[in-house]
């Protein structure tokens, strides 16, 4: 799969937030509705609801865990450790590239010293996407195996 990181960034400077940006650059790949995805996902930007928690295009990859592992067994709701699993995987990828996932930390706020810019967030969250969920598709997809 050709890297769709530069998608995601084009639609954050179009007017998505962060979240929404990486979410629906990818949903197509999980099954999801754009206009769904763009709606459930507003409230996650800027670091949750502009309040500068943590990272909403890191939360929006951890979103697209979900789609990829549960499955949507509301009455034994099993796919929560593989869900967890890859949520920490994207959480610890991005908090080693970006030294955190607080978005109010990484746009400098109280301490004037930025981080890192939003469009990057978005970029590396992105890029985090298809190398935890979507790396193993690809391999399945070529034939290989790790």
């Amino acid at each position: 799969m050709e890297s769709r990181a530069e998608q995601a960034v084009e639609l954050y400077k179009k007017g998505y937030n962060c979240a929404q940006a990486v979410a629906c650059t990818y949903c197509d790949l999980f099954g999801a509705d754009r206009k769904e995805m763009f709606r459930m996902t507003e409230g996650l930007g800027h670091g949750m609801g502009n309040m500068e928690g943590t990272c909403g295009a890191v939360s929006a990859a951890c979103l697209l865990a979900g789609l990829k592992s549960s499955g949507g067994n509301m009455e034994k709701p099993e796919g929560k450790a593989a869900t967890y699993a890859l949520s920490r995987a994207i959480m610890a990828g991005f908090r080693e590239k970006n030294q955190t996932t607080t978005c109010g930390v990484l746009k400098g706020v109280g301490t004037k010293k930025i981080l890192r810019a939003c469009p990057d967030c978005v970029r590396d969250a992105a890029l985090l996407v298809e190398k935890v969920l979507l790396n193993e598709r690809e391999q399945e997809r070529s034939g290989k195996e790790e």
